[in-house]
């Protein structure tokens, strides 16, 4: 059996754990086993209202994915995420289940909770998977052929490092062997055949050691707008927008298409934006249908968090910067000259 950890956003699941059960079904189908969830039962601060009911209410959507059984941990003291807590509620499902490998969302709680499994057993964890492959002692693994004896019932990794600038190749092993799908990277579609899954409930032995870390509150921001992990545009400034006032006009562009405003470390490291609007690789991941990058040199960090996007223009005077040649559009000019003749022709169109 493989086992897909199961985040809820809105009474659904997750667009990262979606990806983590399509990976874990195609783990599943190459090593012929059922594919089967864990969920979590939680009715906190910011969290959805489950009133006992998470089970159901995601059931239908992960049997579209292939789910045969749904695992729903609860307990009393459970009421807003704690990840030790939640890491213990994955082991006693490990523990009735036996499963052979357990994959979680690429998402920071998804990465927290499964290191925290990982830890309490002794065991490695490959993060950031983009497929697996299941192998045996004579199997090839990338472009090398392997000959270890202890490769038998191991799988071939690949997966990023470096926030995706270096992808490798590498053998996992351990029972259950634990990794988590890279976010943004895998693709996730429903099953060609459907299940109609079973519903069990989960009550973990929690200790008061188990709640040494939880949300105690959520604090609502103040700004308005379309939330940057969330913006199918966004609109980003880099060192060359020249200052705070700059982005003012940058603004005035995420507004009309309905999007949210970025920025690059530099720019933060200017005090231009706060950091919540950086994107990159000590920033935001983001994965927008359409990201426009001002003034933006492209450095390697920069681009891990914004490689998710489907199509990037790159607006900028430097015909040789890095962000050219990863962009699908390019407009080799002034940003203050460009993007205000992209607000009025915008406005003049509605």
């Amino acid at each position: 059996m493989v086992l897909a950890i199961v985040e809820a956003d809105g009474g659904a699941p997750a667009e990262s754990s979606l990806e983590a059960v399509t990976l874990a079904r195609d783990v599943a189908e190459r090593t012929d086993e059922p594919l089967e969830a864990v969920v979590f039962d939680v009715a906190g601060p910011g969290e959805d209202d489950a009133g006992g009911g998470v089970g159901d209410a995601l059931a239908d959507d992960l049997g579209e994915y292939g789910v045969t059984d749904v695992h729903v941990v609860s307990h009393d003291r459970l009421d807003a995420y704690a990840p030790e807590a939640y890491a213990a509620g994955v082991e006693a499902v490990v523990a009735d289940r036996d499963p052979d490998a357990v994959v979680a969302p690429g998402s920071d709680r998804g990465q927290e909770v499964l290191s925290r499994v990982a830890a309490g057993g002794g065991q490695s964890m490959a993060a950031n998977c983009l497929a697996v492959e299941s192998v045996d002692a004579d199997a090839d693994v990338g472009s090398d052929a392997v000959e270890l004896p202890d490769a038998d019932g191991s799988y071939a990794l690949t997966r990023q490092r470096w926030g995706g600038t270096l992808i490798e190749e590498a053998l996992l092993g351990g029972d259950p062997k634990l990794l988590t799908a890279a976010e943004h990277e895998v693709g996730f579609e429903p099953a060609a055949d459907p299940a109609d899954p079973s519903v069990h409930a989960v009550t973990p032995d929690l200790a008061d050691a188990h709640f040494r870390v939880q949300v105690d509150r959520y604090e609502e921001s103040d700004e308005e707008g379309v939330p940057l992990g969330e913006a199918r545009v966004v609109v980003s400034g880099g060192r060359g927008v020249g200052g705070p006032d700059g982005y003012d006009e940058l603004e005035e562009l995420a507004d009309l298409l309905g999007g949210a405003v970025g920025a690059s470390r530099a720019a933060v490291n200017e005090g231009w934006r706060p950091h919540d609007d950086q994107v990159g690789q000590t920033g935001a991941k983001i994965s927008p249908t359409l990201y426009i990058a001002c003034g933006i040199s492209g450095a390697v960090q920069h681009m891990v968090g914004c490689k998710g996007a489907d199509t990037i223009l790159a607006i900028n005077t430097d015909p040789e910067a890095a962000i050219i040649q990863k962009a699908e559009y390019a407009v080799i000019a002034d940003l203050h000259e460009v993007v205000p003749a992209l607000n009025e022709a915008i406005r003049d169109a509605q």
